[in-house]
């Protein structure tokens, strides 16, 4: 099933599901950059949010705000217990300290995955595994391959592959262009998260491999992934149109889930 296919499916069942709750579960999303992109990607959570039934605000702070008032800010969601689900969009500003903010968001409201006591999954990982689960693929002894080791995609996506059971090996800027072209090879499962335009291009790959595009680039208006469109092999996920809608979807079902327990 195509990805787009799939997420109109998954949203159709989880409005179906929220809709028997006997409250409305409400998302904060605290903003405090003026990025594009993130724009962008807000409207898009904010539209899923209101398509399955859950109610999104959106809070915009200056740009100038202070890391302790926005930590202030995150607190009085934190004690809300109308509130079921917090995050703040990155990027922030240079003077505010990500994994300061990152910690502020209490647990059980942190639908991003990003607190270490967080028992809810990051999403791109989440939204990733959950669609290649749900299509039949099978991670049990399969050799998977993660290029890129961020704290935000690449590392975790190694732990959730590797709590499935797959062979993972991660591979970065650092990785000699002899050992990417042997891993490369060998992989079953290639999912790249590098921020290069077609860093996977004419490398030699299993016809029978799966290669789930992470990496967004805009270049002169237009949007490219890390791999070139097109390669020989079983399965491709595409950008635009791929692993971002699986994000999402893997936000709302937090959001969904974090309500549940909160309950």
């Amino acid at each position: 099933m195509d990805i787009r296919s799939y997420v109109t499916q998954k949203k159709l069942l989880l409005k179906e599901e929220i809709s028997k709750a006997h409250k409305t579960p409400h998302l904060v999303i605290l903003q405090a950059n003026d990025d594009p992109a993130s724009d962008t990607y807000i409207r898009g959570k904010l539209s899923d949010c209101l398509e399955v039934g859950i109610k999104a605000s959106h809070v915009k702070l200056a740009t100038t705000v202070t890391e302790a008032n926005l930590i202030k800010t995150i607190e009085v969601f934190n004690r809300d217990p109308k509130i079921h689900g917090l995050i703040v969009q990155m990027p922030l500003p240079k003077h505010i300290n990500e994994d300061a903010i990152k910690l502020a968001v209490t647990p059980s409201k942190d639908v991003d995955g990003f607190h270490p006591l967080s028992t809810l999954k990051t999403c791109t990982p989440k939204g990733i595994v959950d669609y290649l689960s749900d299509i039949g693929f099978d991670f049990v002894g399969k050799n998977a391959v993660v290029i890129g080791r961020s704290n935000i995609v690449g590392k975790p996506l190694a732990a959730l592959l590797t709590s499935n059971h797959a062979n993972v090996t991660i591979l970065h800027s650092r990785t000699k262009e002899d050992d990417m072209a042997y891993y490369l090879r060998h992989a079953d499962l290639v999912c790249v998260a590098v921020g290069k335009k077609w860093f996977i291009d004419k490398q030699e790959l299993k016809e029978t491999a799966i290669v789930v595009d992470i990496g967004i680039n805009r270049i002169d208006g237009e949007l490219f992934g890390d791999a070139r469109p097109g390669l020989k092999v079983a399965m491709q996920t595409p950008v635009p149109g791929g692993v971002g809608l699986l994000t999402r979807l893997a936000l709302i079902s937090n959001v969904w889930e974090a309500f549940k327990r909160g309950i």
